[in-house]
């Protein structure tokens, strides 16, 4: 069995705000770090600090067994590394690249047609949470690679958790992080929106905004175990209810003159739930319908 990697050299391929953030972090921890990117000037300041900037693809991937993919997405990968194939073979890719399940699938199965290993990542941080202890990425794929390359990996962010050996699973977690992500901040856009509407800033509702999101790990605990049962009675909260609520929520903005389409959409899933019959259910009934696609 492998031992855990101490070779201190990785290739950091893609430098944006991300990719600088990572190479960075591993010259701060003593790695040997080659980069490469398609506009050279973006490598710099990490040449500056001690980088070596590779002068092509295939040289960048023919320095180091490690190669850290920070692209835009999976179509960006391909482009990328296409034209310099023949060099990925004995490479581990670290895919940090953002896309979906399936194509982290297709693209690990790409690799390895190549004689490459990938590890799909998804990083949980913006560029300033890297380097920190605190902070997390899930990866899946390969436990032995994964494993193999664990010391490194925790340089880009302290918690490194291995969700599984399937490829996709890493993006998964990642996605299903983004969906409530961009939605909470969206429903913080339209909270503002509405304020400013009758006199207040941001600063204004942000106690009462910080409030409302701390509260919202208590019903995440309380609702899962009973979806996770499909336990929708209305023992505790009726989508009848609910559905009053999200239309008065929909008439004072409409009142105020602002845009609805965000709370229109919450009005719309709400009805969806009543016409099926669950008006007397809890208003946790709505994940059926979300189970299903729409026709």
């Amino acid at each position: 069995m492998p031992g855990i990697n101490t070779r201190q050299s990785v290739t950091v391929i893609g430098l944006g705000p991300m990719g600088q953030a990572m190479a960075g972090a591993f010259l701060d921890s003593g790695h040997e770090v080659t980069v490469w990117n398609r506009t050279a000037s973006r490598a710099d300041d990490l040449v500056a600090r001690g980088a070596v900037l590779a002068p092509d693809v295939e040289k960048a991937l023919a320095a180091n067994e490690l190669v850290v993919l920070s692209l835009t997405d999976y179509d960006a990968v391909y482009a990328t590394l296409t034209p310099a194939e023949t060099a990925l073979t004995g490479r581990v890719l670290v895919n940090l690249s953002s896309d979906t399940p399936e194509k982290a699938r297709a693209a690990a199965r790409w690799a390895a047609e190549r004689g490459a290993v990938q590890l799909t990542g998804g990083v949980t941080v913006p560029p300033s949470g890297i380097g920190k202890a605190e902070s997390s990425t899930f990866y899946s794929g390969p436990r032995e690679a994964f494993d193999r390359h664990r010391t490194a990996l925790e340089v880009i962010t302290g918690r490194a958790d291995h969700q599984g050996e399937d490829p996709g699973l890493a993006a998964l977690m990642y996605q299903i992080g983004m969906v409530m992500f961009w939605t909470s901040m969206v429903s913080f856009w339209q909270a503002v929106a509405l304020a400013d509407a009758n006199g207040l800033k941001a600063a204004d509702i942000l106690p009462h905004a910080v409030e409302t999101a701390q509260s919202l790990p208590g019903f995440f605990s309380f609702y899962a175990e009973r979806v996770d049962a499909g336990q929708h009675t209305g023992d505790v909260d009726r989508l009848a209810m609910g559905t009053a609520s999200v239309e008065h929520v929909l008439h004072t903005h409409a009142d105020a003159g602002v845009g609805t389409a965000l709370p229109a959409a919450v009005v719309e899933l709400f009805r969806r739930g009543m016409d099926a019959g669950h008006a007397a259910d809890s208003f946790s009934s709505l994940v059926e319908l979300l189970k299903k696609s729409e026709v």
